[in-house]
């Protein structure tokens, strides 16, 4: 049905002027123009998910709903995680504050304790008069800033496994039988033969479905937030995802190798997928074998996930609220699948650190690639400035809405990641990092430059044709950290 538009009917104009009153002080109030705004906001993020898709140029994923998405929105090339590790990504981006030495600092972060007070993305719409739904995994603290939401957050659950509202959603019987050992985890991956909805994401589709079909019967506008957990360890998904990808069309990485000229601070012993069976333990790299297996995982779980994307955008448009709905997609963060010798995320490689990022606007005519830096960090102002409400003060992002417009445009001439005492400046050219200790003094530092060594295999942070680039970027780097709070 016809969804009232926010900004012709009387009731939420009012609504809308006293929230801008309210912001008055530390906000500055959006005016609406003559362009019908969208009403509704479809968030959509996708745990662990590299830009390994179709749109991305991976011509070898299935991932026909996301592709067929970014065929009708932008799809931002160079997106980057602020942090890797979805704890801390997901309160920055919800809060719209970057992490810091002090904050959003781990898998535990969390919005009330880091910053208080501070109204997150959800209950900015909230406040507006708005029905904010959260489904999976969203905030990643399950009791943190409940304020968001006018429910509670809904997360699928598994009577059967040890932590059944995690999300590791085992369905073989062997492997459920590990999975409550005490002294065993079971294997990293599983490919049963099943229907989409025996794992949880879908489940979580056929959640986000029902809010829909409840949406269409009223007038209020929604934020809804779907938060699906595939491609994240384990990569459990339907033997019919797996089957997509021969298994011997997988191939490993041609960048397994750690560069001899990076710092060890650079390294990790990817821990997370060491607790799962058959992985190797403490430094032991990944046979051959078995990293063929783990790229086959996340293929299938990307896959996977890609479905219930889908799932989710057809019942959109088939309740007619496609024409008055953002929709978002996004990945919390990148993953290693033994680039550098590293899995899982936890990295200051720009591996761990790019993500996809989509966004299909009802209203802009422009669609396609968009190559200018953005960071998670500035999703929080373009939702804000798309649906015309006002911009609170704290926001650390820049709205992407120019690039939306026009996708030659740009609004970063720079994007920040961070991770632990790393901090990081990604230009369209170089990726530089530096290791900081308590003092703040510089104990290691990296260097990339993406136009002659893309996948990062040699560092020259300390070579002399590079030392004006690396005394540019640093002062750059100071300069923004000196800007964080």
């Amino acid at each position: 049905m016809m969804l009232v538009n926010l900004f012709r009917e009387p009731r939420q104009c009012v609504a809308l002027l006293a929230v801008c009153l309210l912001f008055s002080g530390p906000a500055v109030c959006a005016t609406p123009n003559a362009t019908q705004k969208p009403v509704n906001v479809l968030f959509i993020a996708i745990d662990d998910l590299r830009p390994e898709l179709g749109v991305y140029g991976k011509e070898y994923m299935k991932t026909p709903a996301i592709d067929q998405l970014a065929s009708e929105g932008v799809t931002f090339m160079n997106a980057y995680s602020n942090v890797p590790v979805c704890g801390a990504s997901r309160a920055s981006l919800m809060s719209g504050l970057r992490p810091s030495k002090s904050r959003f600092l781990g898998v535990d972060a969390k919005i009330d304790k880091d910053a208080p007070g501070i109204p997150t993305l959800p209950e900015h719409f909230k406040s507006a008069g708005y029905t904010t739904i959260s489904l999976g995994k969203i905030i990643h603290g399950s009791k943190d800033a409940l304020q968001s939401w006018s429910e509670t957050p809904w997360h699928p659950r598994n009577e059967s496994i040890r932590g059944y509202d995690s999300f590791r959603n085992y369905l073989v019987p062997e492997n459920i039988a590990l999975d409550l050992a005490e002294d065993k985890q079971p294997p990293p991956y599983e490919a049963a033969n099943v229907t989409d909805d025996a794992y949880f994401d879908g489940r979580i589709a056929l959640r986000a479905i029902d809010y829909l079909q409840s949406f269409a019967r009223q007038d209020k506008p929604f934020f809804l937030a779907v938060g699906f957990v595939k491609p994240h360890l384990p990569f459990n998904a339907p033997k019919t995802y797996w089957d997509q990808y021969p298994a011997d069309s997988i191939s490993l990485t041609d960048n397994p190798l750690f560069p001899a000229s990076a710092p060890k601070a650079a390294r990790h012993s990817w821990g997370e997928l060491r607790k799962y069976a058959g992985v190797p333990d403490k430094h032991d790299p990944v046979p051959d074998d078995v990293a063929r297996q783990l790229i086959h995982g996340y293929y299938a779980a990307t896959s996977y996930a890609d479905a219930q994307v889908g799932r989710v955008l057809a019942e959109l448009t088939r309740l007619g609220l496609a024409d008055n709905t953002i929709v978002v997609v996004w990945g919390d963060h990148g993953w290693s699948l033994g680039e550098h010798g590293l899995w899982a995320k936890h990295s200051t490689f720009n591996v761990a650190n790019q993500i996809p990022l989509i966004m299909r606007v009802p209203g802009y005519s422009s669609a396609g690639l968009a190559h200018g830096p953005v960071e998670s960090v500035d999703i929080y102002p373009t939702l804000v400035e798309l649906a015309s409400l006002p911009l609170p003060r704290h926001l650390q992002g820049s709205s992407l809405k120019p690039m939306l417009e026009d996708t030659d445009a740009a609004v970063n001439q720079a994007v920040f990641p961070r991770w632990k005492n790393a901090d990081s400046i990604r230009t369209d050219r170089f990726y530089y990092t530096e290791w900081r200790n308590k003092q703040g003094k510089i104990m290691a530092r990296m260097l990339y430059d993406h136009q002659s060594d893309p996948e990062e295999s040699n560092n020259v942070a300390e070579q002399p044709e590079y030392e004006t680039t690396v005394k540019e970027l640093s002062l750059r780097l100071a300069a923004h950290l000196e800007t964080l709070n």
